[in-house]
């Protein structure tokens, strides 16, 4: 369990282990939002070299016909290869878009939980009272924001 949740006081040791599953949800969809974007700008970067791989290579030397073009296209190894890799990176970049919904689903479920069940997990007078140090707490180290159910 991380530290600065370990050490929170006027907590049970279950809400301590919502709060670290809830911790451990948004580091898995920042991790996957991050990969996201990193294979986004992979794909935009791939796909325009090979534009224009194809622009210098095949269009402006056979821009004269159409059968040509198409010609050159497919008797050059290297085109088939590079369209094999912009539509590997652009499902990829589909697939971890998928991950990512995914994890942000669960984190949002799991954090609404916990703004949900804040009376069940906060149960004592005292408890309940210094619950705002807890929510302040995890909104500066995690920014997760267990005030209000929105995001």
């Amino acid at each position: 369990m991380d530290s600065p949740i370990q050490l929170l006081e006027n907590t049970d040791q279950a809400t301590k282990q919502a709060l670290e599953n809830v911790r451990k949800r948004k580091e898995k969809f920042d991790r996957f939002k991050k990969r996201h974007i990193l294979s986004i700008w992979a794909t935009i970067i791939l796909a325009t070299s090979f534009f224009v791989y194809l622009y210098i290579t095949v269009a402006s030397i056979y821009s004269y016909s159409f059968a040509a073009m198409f010609s050159a296209f497919v008797n050059d190894s290297n085109n088939l290869t590079l369209l094999v890799f912009c539509v590997g990176m652009y499902g990829t970049m589909n697939l971890l878009k998928e991950k990512r919904d995914k994890a942000e689903k669960e984190y949002h479920e799991l954090r609404c939980e916990i703004v949900d069940r804040s009376k069940d997990y906060w149960k004592k007078e005292e408890e309940w009272k210094n619950r705002h140090i807890v929510f302040e707490m995890m909104k500066t180290k995690y920014d997760i924001n267990l005030y209000h159910e929105k995001k």
